[in-house]
């Protein structure tokens, strides 16, 4: 088995996969430590590893994979990709938004693809039918801009959203209003992203992802063709890992 490593900015996603891509288990810590590693090497059959980190590593979180893999990858900027990357600064260019696109080609390889990641932030990414990573756009993730509105004025209260709710077009009190405000714009920035796309690219297919993708999903009101196009998969970024780590193994 592999063992995939996401260490994003609130929380912690490892999967358990196979060369083939299929999912073993999965886990989600809101930290971790190299104990946290030590025990997954205990408890399951591991032969090969790979972590990718918005926030730093712990370096004995690396140490620790690196004695115990017979194959390691410490994903980052010069790490080989099973596509081609065009960003202009690749160092600066964060790993799962490259991780989300190598996934998203290895699920649907012979199409152009805009991958959308509704996370802490919102990222917006393309990569073209030949496999090329073109670059995206990062925005403020439904949270954060719950609680900007919040803390930048004076009396604007903190709202919180369930990704079940029924959000009105027009809020009938404070808190719907900033609950269909922040949801309903991120929903319609998303449509927006794929009508502009669409004028330029005829043909292509959206994979959404992240924590958030639930509160898109449930606000996105799509016609029969963008339903056919528009996919959820919410262990895009594993996959991608998954995908990286067969191929530097390769």
């Amino acid at each position: 088995m592999n063992l995939c490593i996401d260490q994003g900015n609130s929380r912690t996603k490892v999967a358990l996969m196979t060369d083939e891509g299929k999912m073993i288990n999965q886990f989600i810590y809101k930290s971790f430590s190299s104990a946290d590693v030590e025990r997954l090497l205990d408890l399951y059959d591991i032969q090969d590893s790979i972590i990718s980190s918005v926030v730093n590593i712990e370096p004995a979180i690396v140490n620790t994979l690196h004695r115990r893999s017979q194959h390691f990858v410490l994903f980052d900027h010069n790490t080989p990709v099973p596509i081609i990357n065009r960003y202009d600064t690749p160092q600066t260019l964060g790993q799962d938004r490259l991780a989300a696109a190598v996934g998203a080609k290895s699920l649907c390889p012979n199409e152009n693809l805009l991958i959308i990641d509704a996370g802490s932030a919102i990222t917006y990414d393309f990569v073209s039918e030949a496999g090329e990573y073109l670059g995206g756009n990062i925005a403020p993730g439904l949270k954060m801009r719950l609680t900007i509105l919040q803390r930048m004025t004076k009396k604007l209260p903190l709202v919180e959203v369930d990704e079940n709710e029924l959000i009105p077009l027009f809020g009938k009190n404070t808190r719907d209003a900033i609950a269909a405000g922040v949801v309903r714009g991120v929903a319609y920035e998303v449509k927006g992203y794929m009508r502009t796309l669409r004028e330029k690219v005829p043909h292509f297919q959206t994979y959404l992802t992240g924590g958030h993708a639930p509160y898109i999903l449930n606000n996105v009101r799509t016609s029969r063709t963008e339903n056919r196009v528009m996919h959820h998969e919410k262990h895009l970024v594993l996959i991608g890992l998954n995908e990286i780590l067969r191929f530097n193994k390769q």
